[in-house]
């Protein structure tokens, strides 16, 4: 069978047209379904709309009767509160009708007082009336009897209550005093007697003068050297200078400060016991002895602040406080000298519970203006404060430290400790030593004191100015006066003189009668 010959293009026309045909029935049996569907589903949201109606209008009744019941609670709520209202104030009403007729009776009552007190009054007024007219003639009676004034009646009474007063004020003031003296003394003298026992210094002689050993007469001719030479230099290097005289086998050394003085003497040995004098070695000595120096004060610094127990002074107050043992005070070492004032201050702190450090600190430091005072201008006490300020020492110390002259007031138990051990240390026997015209012009200082008082008959210092005995005049002066001479005679001397210790003022009161036989 031959095959038929089909025109592409009729294929392709038959097939379109075939294929827009299923489109189409597609088409028409997708927009049935769907219409099923939205019919189905409007069906249901129907129902649903109407379930929910029924639902919300149920819940609303439930509600509204919910509210109608808690509005009738809230109701029987407010008119109950209300009913305890009106009760309680009907209550405060009844109280303050009731407060209103108290207070009412009560101002009938005042009113009633009231006239009561003016009557009194009244009556108060007219026997204060008869009162001043019976004091009146009673006055002029008075005037009349003793032929006084009011005011010199009142002179005269003023005047015998003074005298009475002040003679019982004398007898108290003995009393208290003696009392007050009696346990302070006794006290005072346990504390001392406590703390000189434990505390014992011994103490060299110190001069201004050096003497240094030779071994024969003929080394003078070497120190002094060809011309001079040789003691010119080494008085020039230290600023002493060398007396040699007739004394055998000695040279003697003399300056105001001890420390040139104690080079000098350690380089002189030097040279003596090296045998080579001459310009050059003496200036190499020097310098020898000077480090040599310098590290024994540092060193005696150290053991001072080891022996009192005191820690963490700056390396230059040590150095300081090595200095003052080549210095002296009226022949007192002042070194040796600070470690027994820091010992007994510690000590007196101890017994009467003060603070020992600061105490013994102070004690220590006390004089330290002295080791610088041939350099610096100013007392000691101001240098000393300036020397702790600048290395920093505590208040209490640098206040402890400044009163023990009485340059500065007192205002802690440590600088008064202070202050009566740097008294009790200078004014132990044989630590001191003071030139005569000193001493002399102390004593009759003290006597001129006693001397310038009214009534003083004569006075002698005794005791190397320990107690001064005042003579009075008995018709000027009476028992009770005395008391207060004595008293008045010992402030001034506090006021006016410089002394160690303390000076006992004794008042003699004493009537003699003289007669003959004949």
């Amino acid at each position: 069978m031959n095959d038929i010959n089909v025109p592409v293009y009729l294929v392709v026309i038959i097939g379109g047209v075939l294929a827009f045909i299923g489109v189409g029935i597609g088409y028409m049996l997708r927009k049935s379904t769907a219409e099923k569907l939205i019919l189905s589903a409007e069906f249901k949201a129907k129902e649903i709309l109407a379930e929910a109606a029924k639902n919300a209008e149920s819940l609303k009744k439930e509600k509204v009767l919910e509210a109608k019941d808690e509005a009738h609670q809230i109701r029987k709520e407010i008119d109950r509160e209300t009913k305890d209202r009106r009760a309680e104030m009907q209550k405060l009403e009844r109280r303050n009708l009731q407060k209103e007729e108290a207070l009412d009776r009560k101002s009938a009552n005042l009113e009633v007082k009231e006239e009561k007190m003016a009557a009194k009054l009244r009556s108060i007024e007219n026997k204060e009336s008869e009162v001043d007219a019976l004091y009146e003639k009673q006055i002029s009676e008075l005037e009349r009897i003793s032929e006084l004034t009011i005011e010199e009646a009142k002179s005269q009474l003023l005047a015998d209550i003074e005298k009475e007063v002040k003679h019982d004020a004398v007898l108290l003031m003995k009393d208290i005093e003696g009392k007050a003296k009696e346990e302070a003394t006794k006290k005072a003298k346990d504390v001392l007697a406590h703390a000189i026992q434990k505390c014992a210094a011994d103490y060299v002689a110190e001069t201004t003068v050096s003497l240094v050993n030779l071994p024969n007469d003929e080394m003078k001719g070497r120190i002094i050297g060809r011309e001079g030479r040789n003691i010119r230099a080494l008085e020039t290097l230290t600023g002493v200078d060398l007396i040699i005289d007739d004394t055998p086998e000695a040279v003697i050394l003399s300056s105001f400060d001890p420390i040139r003085r104690e080079i000098a003497r350690v380089a002189l040995e030097k040279l003596i016991i090296d045998g080579r004098i001459h310009p050059a070695r003496i200036e190499e000595m020097v310098e020898k002895s000077k480090k040599e120096i310098d590290q024994l004060i540092k060193t005696e610094g150290e053991n001072a602040t080891f022996e009192v127990g005191i820690h963490n002074l700056h390396p230059e107050l040590i150095k300081l406080v090595g200095r003052l043992k080549y210095r002296t005070s009226y022949g007192q070492n002042v070194l040796k000298h600070s470690i027994e004032v820091a010992h007994l201050a510690g000590l007196m702190a101890a017994e009467i519970g003060a603070d020992v450090k600061i105490a013994k600190r102070a004690g220590l430091l006390h004089d330290i203006g002295k080791a610088v005072d041939h350099d610096l201008e100013g007392t000691h006490i101001e240098l000393g404060m300036q020397i702790l300020k600048k290395y920093r020492e505590s208040k209490a110390v640098i206040h402890a430290m400044s009163t023990h002259h009485g340059d500065y007031e007192p205002e802690t138990v440590e600088a008064v400790l202070v202050t009566a051990a740097d008294a009790l240390s200078a004014a132990r026997p044989g630590a001191r030593r003071e030139t005569l015209d000193t001493y002399i012009k102390r004593l009759e200082s003290l006597e001129g004191i006693a001397n310038s008082y009214d009534g003083v008959d004569k006075s002698f210092a005794i005791q190397a100015g320990r107690e001064v005995r005042v003579v009075v005049i008995p018709e000027k002066i009476n028992d009770d006066d005395m008391f207060m001479l004595a008293r008045e005679i010992s402030k001034k001397i506090e006021a006016d003189l410089d002394y160690p210790g303390q000076i006992k003022v004794h008042v003699i009161r004493e009537s003699r009668v003289t007669d003959f036989a004949k």
